[in-house]
């Protein structure tokens, strides 16, 4: 952009986000792009012109991402998960000053799976005034595009890097009877999706990468056929990804019968939950509803395991 387009777009954040009070002494959480800078809102150029002082994950980034607004001379600090607590200090000083500070990450909205959310519960604690813009999140535009038509959606961000505690972790997340948010970095993503097609095989599961970018991807399949959708090209592995997990479909009474040859087949050769949990693993039900299922089988039919 020219200096001269600058200085339209932000005279035009001017005067449309210029019109509401922005106080002194307050934390402003400034979402910023996921991929495309097009996304910025003008309330968002507005606080960063306002700002006397930006905290920013990586100060190089923000001060790129400023420049491409024209946003120039900011005071910019670091505030990321290895120096948050000394840099936490340094927020609540400026604060206590009267400063206006904006708080940003290198992407998205900040304390959402992203560093801040130390530096707000302090400023909180402060009894400091914090106002949160809304914005870019990735999490937000992949949710709206997954099609979930009822029920809760738990956010869990990130799984456990630790492949015993990764496991454990999905295999109760997978349980829940509601949709599931992740997080996955584009070097797990392989590995996630083999657990989701081992655990849940007919699970639906969105996979959103690339997002807001020139070769955004959103797609939609059982959790058995996402392996073979990320094999298919090279670029299916790149960029971050959102992961939704759809919740289980909704059992009828003809639902709960649907696998009484397979669990009646299970139980005359093991324990009822093992075949519980088999069928679990074949079918991608509940292993809960599975396991109760079993039980009615076994009053039905004493002798139906061993």
């Amino acid at each position: 952009m020219s200096a001269y387009s600058h200085d339209i777009l932000l005279e035009a954040a001017s005067q449309i986000a210029g019109t509401q009070n922005y106080p002194d002494a307050t934390l402003y959480l400034v979402p910023t792009p996921i991929g495309n800078l097009a996304d910025i809102t003008f309330r968002a150029l507005h606080v960063l012109q306002l700002a006397d002082a930006i905290a920013c994950e990586d100060t190089r980034n923000t001060r790129l991402l400023l420049s491409h607004y024209g946003i120039t001379s900011k005071t910019l600090f670091a505030l990321h998960q290895h120096n948050e607590q000394h840099a936490t200090a340094e927020l609540l000083r400026r604060l206590q000053q009267g400063e206006r500070i904006a708080l940003v990450t290198d992407a998205g909205t900040p304390a959402i799976s992203d560093p801040g959310a130390r530096a707000v519960a302090a400023v909180s604690h402060a009894g400091l005034r914090i106002v949160a813009l809304p914005g870019a999140s990735s999490v937000i535009t992949a949710l709206s595009a997954a099609g979930i038509t009822e029920g809760d959606v738990l956010f869990h961000g990130f799984l456990p890097t630790k492949a015993q505690e990764r496991q454990h972790c999905l295999a109760e997340l997978i349980a829940l009877p509601h949709a599931v948010v992740l997080l996955e970095a584009p070097h797990r993503i392989e590995t996630l999706v083999q657990e989701l097609a081992r655990l849940a095989p007919a699970r639906a599961v969105t996979l959103a990468r690339e997002l807001t970018k020139q070769f955004e991807q959103i797609v939609t399949y059982p959790a058995e056929n996402l392996p073979t959708w990320l094999q298919q090209r090279p670029e299916h592995k790149k960029g971050e990804f959102v992961c939704i997990i759809h919740p289980p479909a909704a059992e009828t009474a003809s639902d709960a019968e649907a696998h009484d040859d397979a669990l009646t087949l299970a139980l005359a050769h093991m324990p009822t939950k093992a075949a519980a949990q088999l069928i679990a693993r074949l079918t991608g039900q509940p292993k809960n509803k599975l396991y109760e299922r079993a039980l009615q089988l076994k009053k039905s039919n004493p002798h139906a395991d061993t």
